[in-house]
């Protein structure tokens, strides 16, 4: 399926950014006022998600997910959701459903973080298991869940 660049294309990332005493950064979003890990949508649909999870990481945080301190982990699970009915007119009118792939982003402890304005008002580093409890989507909390299993990974 092709769709037209004026809308978002159904291909989005999850980036859980963490610590290696895996401590959680959640951003709050300007438009929602809910709490959540780093998402973002492809650019274009032959975008790698390695470059998809890369870039919206810094745009929403100013971190480069490409920095030796830093190891970015395909997490090799995708989820698949319905479009929230809010945000439906972003995507092309027979577009309902979104696939998510998601990514783990490994930092060192005290990482400076400068938000995106425009996207997200402040900050928060959380224990991993109260930073799921925080979040509003259930996605992203599963995810920070699974956190101590996928983070021990080799890359």
């Amino acid at each position: 399926m092709v769709i037209s660049p004026i809308y978002k294309i159904p291909q989005s990332v999850l980036v859980v950014i963490h610590t290696p005493a895996h401590d959680v950064l959640l951003i709050r979003r300007t438009d929602a006022g809910t709490w959540q890990s780093v998402t973002g949508s492809k650019d274009f649909e032959t975008e790698d998600w390695h470059e998809t999870a890369r870039r919206e990481v810094l745009e929403e945080t100013g971190i480069d997910a490409s920095h030796p301190q830093c190891l970015l982990q395909d997490w090799q699970l995708e989820n698949i959701y319905d479009i929230y009915p809010a945000w439906r007119w972003r995507y092309a009118p027979e577009v309902s459903r979104n696939t998510e792939r998601v990514f783990g982003l490994r930092v060192p402890h005290g990482t400076p973080v400068k938000l995106n304005p425009a996207e997200h008002t402040e900050l928060q580093w959380l224990p991993w298991h109260a930073a799921a409890d925080v979040c509003f989507s259930a996605s992203n909390a599963e995810a920070i869940l699974m956190l101590p299993r996928f983070a021990g990974r080799p890359a």
